[in-house]
């Protein structure tokens, strides 16, 4: 499942997640679980992310929602990754990408 790569990639990569929000809606819960398990980080709940303009992460809703806080013009992958920090975009990753890494050995 590409939400458990993504889980993956990013503890094999070291990185640090201050917090994990998803739509209440089931299948957006049971994604963000399985993606942010293996960081440890704990699944909050945040109903804003419910409705429109959200359709539970999927373009074009994710890309527009990129553009507004990044100013960056890129389109969101379904099962892909984007990493912001204080308004800037530091990672875009496609699922095959995230595949790639999470299939790196831990040493």
């Amino acid at each position: 499942m590409q939400a458990d790569a993504a889980g993956r990639a990013l503890s094999i990569l070291g990185v640090h997640i201050d917090a994990c929000l998803s739509s209440p809606k089931l299948r957006a819960v049971q994604t963000a679980e399985r993606a942010c398990e293996p960081l440890g980080v704990p699944v909050t709940l945040e109903p804003a992310l419910s409705g429109e303009p959200f359709d539970v992460g999927h373009d074009p809703s994710f890309s527009l929602l990129l553009h507004d806080l990044t100013g960056t013009q890129a389109r969101m992958k379904k099962g892909g990754l984007a990493g912001i920090s204080k308004g800037e975009l530091v990672a875009l990753l496609r699922p095959s990408e995230l595949s790639a890494i999470g299939q790196v050995p831990v040493p």
